[in-house]
C-alpha cells in the first residue's frame, strides 16, 4: 500500500522546471522528503493537495487522484504550511476551532477535538492566549494542531523545525514522530536537513532540482558500517586516554581513524573486539562505549545544499518554550 504516488510528475514554469519526471512512492509511516531550497518539495505539496496543477504525469494520495479528486482529498490530509500564515488577533483555541469547523466538523465535535489536539501538541496551558504573542516554537505547534484537528489520515508538513532553536527541533521532531506511533497518522515532512529526518522517519526521499535522487528506507541509508566507535575516559596514567588507545591499538595491528575522543576502528571479525577491551584494560582507562558504527545520511549521499546541519541563521531564533 502507498499514501503517495506519483508517475513521471512535472512542473515547468516559463523559465523554471520545478519537478521533472518524478517517479516515487511513499509509503504507511513517516516520510522525509529532503531537498535543498528550490529543490522541488513545496512545489510537490502543492500539487499533492490539488493547488497547483501539474504539466504533466500523474500523481495520488490515499488512492485519490490529485488533478480530479482533490476536495475528498484535502478532507483526508492535514497540512502545516511552512510559512507564518496565522492571525495574530485570535487565540490558539479559536483559529483551531474554525479551522476543524472548515473540516466539516460540527461544534460541540470541533471544541473536543481542539482541546484534545492542543493538549498533544503541549498548548494547552496557553490555548486562550492571542497568537500574536507567542514565540516561534509555539506558533508552529498551533499550525501543526490544526493540520491534525480533524483526524486525517496523512499529514503534509512543510519544514515543520524552521526557525526553532535546537532545542524546539528536537520537540517538534519528537511530537512528529508521535504523530505516527500515538495515531496512527502518516506523515510526509519536508526538510534540508538530513540529520533531523535520519531520527525521525522511516522512509527517505531525496529530490534535487525536481529529479529524485534516491528514496530508500531509513535503515537502508544507515546500514552498520565495517568498524567501531570506540570512546574511553581518561586515567591519572593516561591523562589522554584516546591517545594512549590509539597507540597501543597501533602497536596490536589494529588499524584506528576518527579524531577527537571517538576513535573509529576497523573491525576484522570478533578478535578486534578483544584487542580494544584488552587495551582499555591494560591501560587503565574506562570504556564508555564500543559499538558497531551505522552510517548518516550525510555520509551516503549529500548534494549540495542539503545539509546535517541547520542553517545557522536559525541558531538564535526564539525557542521553543513558551
Amino acid at each position: 500500500m502507498t499514501v503517495i504516488a506519483t508517475e513521471g510528475l512535472s512542473k515547468r514554469y516559463p523559465k523554471v522546471t520545478a519537478l521533472d519526471r518524478l517517479t516515487v512512492d511513499v509509503a504507511p509511516g513517516v516520510t522525509g522528503l529532503v531537498g535543498a531550497n528550490g529543490a522541488g518539495k513545496s512545489t510537490l505539496i502543492k500539487i499533492l493537495l490539488g493547488l497547483s496543477p501539474a504539466t504533466e504525469g500523474r500523481a495520488s494520495m490515499l488512492g485519490l487522484d490529485v488533478a480530479t479528486e482533490g476536495a475528498e482529498i484535502r478532507s483526508l490530509v492535514g497540512y502545516m504550511p511552512e510559512h507564518d500564515c496565522l492571525p495574530p488577533d485570535v487565540s490558539a483555541t479559536e483559529f483551531v476551532v474554525h479551522m476543524a469547523r472548515m473540516s466539516g466538523l460540527p461544534p460541540t465535535a470541533a471544541r473536543e477535538r481542539t482541546a484534545d489536539t492542543l493538549r498533544h501538541v503541549g498548548l494547552h496551558e496557553e490555548r486562550y492566549r492571542p497568537i500574536g504573542g507567542y514565540s516561534t516554537g509555539m506558533k508552529q505547534r498551533v499550525k501543526l494542531a490544526q493540520a491534525l484537528v480533524h483526524d486525517p489520515k496523512l499529514v503534509l508538513l512543510d519544514e515543520p523545525t524552521n526557525g526553532l532553536d535546537p532545542a524546539g527541533r528536537d520537540e517538534m521532531l519528537g511530537l512528529i514522530r508521535r504523530v505516527h506511533t500515538d495515531f496512527g497518522i502518516s506523515v510526509l515532512v519536508t526538510s534540508h536537513l538530513l540529520g533531523e529526518l535520519e531520527r525521525t522517519s522511516d522512509q527517505i526521499v531525496i529530490i534535487d532540482g525536481g529529479r529524485l535522487l534516491r528514496s530508500s528506507s531509513t535503515s537502508d541509508f544507515t546500514q552498520t558500517t565495517a568498524s567501531l566507535a570506540v570512546e574511553v575516559t581518561d586515567s591519572d596514567r593516561h591523562p589522554d586516554g584516546t591517545r594512549a588507545l590509539r597507540a597501543a591499538l597501533d602497536l596490536a595491528g589494529v588499524k584506528v581513524d576518527g579524531s577527537g575522543h571517538v576513535l573509529l576502528v576497523d573491525l576484522e571479525g570478533d578478535e578486534t573486539y578483544d584487542k580494544v577491551r584488552d587495551a582499555v584494560a591494560e591501560l587503565g582507562l574506562g570504556l564508555v562505549r564500543m559499538e558497531q558504527r551505522r552510517h548518516k545520511i550525510a555520509e551516503v549521499f549529500q548534494p549540495a545544499g542539503i545539509t546535517d546541519s541547520p542553517n545557522p541563521q536559525n541558531e538564535g531564533a526564539s525557542s521553543d518554550a513558551a
